[in-house]
């Protein structure tokens, strides 16, 4: 009697151990308290990344960000009766499971969801002014890929085309190079390429150590070397034709020149470049455009397939000869936008034809994208060139896709209005709308979402050296909306990453090739390309 006494004696204060760990564990784990005795300070918090007054799809995984310059951060997030409240040292992390309750009731509201902010600093408490995150009914492309590269001018041995999930913060590598990579052979990966925003057929390239173009086409991988004696290079900068079969690419003879004294301390040229097609079907390459004066580059297609934008710079031919004209006149090169209608029975080419005249302007435009309703263009523009990611006067700037040879500019921080309205270029629009987007630093490689809703640009506006992600809200009525950073698991994360994120693009899904797949293919020889005469 007394063993079976003492055996629940034994049980019940174990019992009663446990019990009260799990109390304490769940006092630990409890939502922070708002401070009571904060001092209001009337200003907007500093907030890294700033998610203050941003509007964000209605898919978005959490907002988690921080106060850098506070020891501790607490956060009261709600809307309607909903109210959680989140700290952790001086970061806000959000709870997933809350957020989309959060985020599902706001959707749609001209009110967003409120965020009160407090933070600790020298031993006091401060509250900070409260600002709104709204949720657009709108969502985004539950992916997007880029490559992650050192922001340096020649190391490539560490390089990787990685996808991430909007949604959540699943990231996992497309190919990495170091699968193969040694130091004898150095295998640098680049300008993946998605047709109509799915995986099934895509691109990227492989240069030097197992050199080539990775297709997936129809969900088959292949490796094809674009290279002919016809052509001044292998594919360069790619673009699917949304209707068929078929990539557009630039080949390019491409250096870089080096400034001493130069806000920007590096260019990179194209000393040579033109347009090619490539039937992916046929295995074949033909040239759409290759004038000795002109330097075609960056392609892009119009939604129907029916249309090639592509930027050009006319070369004055008594000015740049040789290499050295090149690095005494690169201030003298810029860019138009033009486009050239195309057969997709035929695969003929019309003439060229001028979309945005940007050096009118003084200015040079690149990177074009089309919108997915075919209604505006979308590109960088800055002050001569076309690698704007090294230029810290670059902006994004949108243009409704004119039915005349002239576009209408809409949205820009470049040029000046008083050089707008003196060419006449638009006098009903009104200039600006894409400051949220645009910053003091480099903005570059612009795209729209599928459903042409949403801006990505690589921006380098937190500390103007590394390119990351920021995406904005372009309404139904033509508006850019304030630009936020892709969200991260730790708001800390890409200040300690030291990585650029190079190319952002969207996708509707993940990569269905293994990254141990491609790495086996770039292992193959490439199948020669040929070049037809059209």
């Amino acid at each position: 009697m007394s063993m079976n006494y003492d055996k629940q004696k034994i049980l019940s204060n174990i019992l009663l151990f446990w019990k009260t760990w799990l109390g304490f564990l769940l006092l630990s784990c409890s939502s922070p308290s708002v401070p009571t005795d904060a001092i209001q300070t009337g200003k907007q918090p500093d907030i890294f990344p700033d998610y203050t007054g941003v509007t964000i799809p209605s898919n978005l995984c959490p907002t988690n960000f921080m106060l850098p310059d506070c020891d501790e951060a607490v956060a009261c997030l709600s809307f309607g009766d909903l109210s959680f409240t989140y700290g952790e040292d001086n970061k806000i992390i959000i709870d997933e499971d809350e957020w989309q309750e959060l985020r599902s009731a706001a959707t749609g509201s001209n009110k967003g969801i409120k965020v009160e902010v407090y933070g600790k600093k020298d031993g006091k408490w401060l509250s900070y002014k409260s600002f709104p995150i709204y949720i657009a009914k709108d969502s985004i492309d539950p992916y997007i890929s880029y490559r992650l590269i050192q922001p340096s001018y020649v190391a490539y041995e560490d390089l990787a085309i990685v996808q991430r999930n909007l949604t959540s913060y699943d990231e996992s590598d497309i190919y990495n190079n170091r699968m193969i990579h040694s130091e004898e052979n150095g295998h640098c990966i680049n300008c993946h390429s998605f047709k109509n925003y799915g995986t099934d057929n895509m691109l990227f390239h492989m240069r030097q150590f197992c050199g080539g173009t990775m297709f997936v086409h129809n969900g088959q991988l292949k490796k094809i070397d674009l290279k002919t004696d016809s052509t001044i290079s292998a594919g360069v900068y790619p673009a699917w034709n949304p209707k068929a079969d078929l990539v557009a690419f630039s080949t390019n003879t491409t250096r870089q020149i080096f400034h001493t004294v130069a806000k920007d301390k590096i260019e990179v040229l194209d000393y040579a470049s033109d347009l090619i097609l490539y039937d992916v079907e046929k295995n074949e390459v033909s040239n759409i455009s290759n004038y000795p004066d002109e330097h075609e580059c960056f392609p892009t297609w119009s939604p129907d397939g029916k249309t090639l934008y592509y930027t050009s710079a006319h070369i004055d031919t008594t000015i740049f000869r040789g290499d050295k004209a090149y690095g005494q006149h690169y201030d003298k090169i810029k860019y138009n936008i033009y486009s050239r209608s195309f057969d997709l029975t035929t695969h003929k080419f019309g003439e060229p034809r001028l979309v945005f005249d940007a050096v009118a302007l003084n200015k040079s435009a690149t990177l074009p994208r089309l919108s997915p309703d075919g209604r505006y263009l979308v590109f960088s523009i800055g002050n001569y060139g076309c690698f704007h990611v090294w230029h810290a006067d670059a902006d994004i700037c949108v243009i409704k896709v004119p039915q005349s040879p002239r576009g209408e500019l809409i949205n820009s921080k470049n040029p000046s209005k008083n050089d707008i309205e003196q060419r006449n270029v638009t006098k009903e629009l009104p200039l600006g709308g894409l400051e949220g987007l645009n910053s003091p630093f480099s903005e570059s490689y612009p795209s729209f979402s599928s459903n042409g809703r949403w801006i990505m640009t690589a921006s380098r506006r937190d500390d103007g050296s590394y390119t990351r992600p920021y995406i904005a809200y372009f309404d139904a009525q033509g508006k850019c909306h304030k630009a936020f950073a892709v969200p991260q698991r730790d708001p800390e994360h890409n200040t300690l990453l030291l990585r650029s994120y190079n190319r952002p693009e969207f996708m509707k899904c993940k990569v269905k090739i293994t990254p141990q797949q491609f790495a086996t293919k770039a292992q193959e020889e490439a199948v020669r390309a040929k070049y037809v005469n059209k």
